[in-house]
């Protein structure tokens, strides 16, 4: 399986009538958030995602909780450093795709020997999208961090920053405002996508 070129967030407020149009515009990831939800609203999110997105070939990973990623049938998680940890994560399910959130080489190099799949690296540009984050890291900790796993930039990522990551080492990129903050989000994926090309 194929690790997405581009990670869409999904969030209970977002526009989900959109899911399909955005894997059609080439969207072929997507990271279900909901960090107030009740376990059942973070499963029925999970599993209505995975119904839009999974027939246009999208792979789809709950943020946090393995359970609710395992219970949707999705086909991965992805661990901040307050979740399971990676090794974990990867005992219970093996053949799921698990991300981990890094910030460094060290991290990432730590989240491989644990078993991730890839890394969530950021924040690479400022966002606006969480509070509390940590100061922007800069596409240089991008180069100096890539060749261990493949690394998902996320933080400010926009369609002029997803080339520029991905000239800096990265295997893709994670957005939130790029798309839903866009007054067209099915173009602004287009853009993306394209940028990531």
């Amino acid at each position: 399986m194929l690790l997405p070129r581009l990670f869409c967030l999904v969030s209970p407020g977002d526009d989900l009538s959109l899911l399909p149009d955005l894997v059609a515009a080439g969207v072929d990831g997507f990271q279900v958030r909901d960090k107030t939800g009740t376990d059942r609203a973070v499963l029925a999110l999970a599993q209505l995602v995975v119904g839009a997105v999974r027939p246009g070939g999208a792979q789809v990973v709950v943020d946090d909780r393995l359970d609710v990623a395992l219970a949707a049938g999705a086909d991965g998680v992805h661990l901040g450093a307050d979740d399971l940890p990676v090794a974990a994560a990867r005992r219970v399910a093996p053949d799921l795709v698990v991300g981990a959130t890094c910030r460094s080489r060290d991290d990432v190099l730590r989240a491989a020997d644990a078993g991730a799949t890839y890394a969530g690296f950021g924040p690479v540009w400022a966002s606006g999208s969480k509070a509390g984050l940590p100061a922007a890291l800069g596409p240089e900790a991008v180069t100096r961090a890539a060749g261990v796993l493949p690394l998902v930039a996320i933080g400010g990522v926009d369609a002029a920053r997803a080339a520029v990551a991905r000239r800096a080492g990265a295997h893709g990129v994670a957005v939130i405002a790029a798309v839903w903050g866009a007054r067209d989000p099915v173009a602004a994926a287009k853009e993306l996508v394209a940028a990531l090309r």
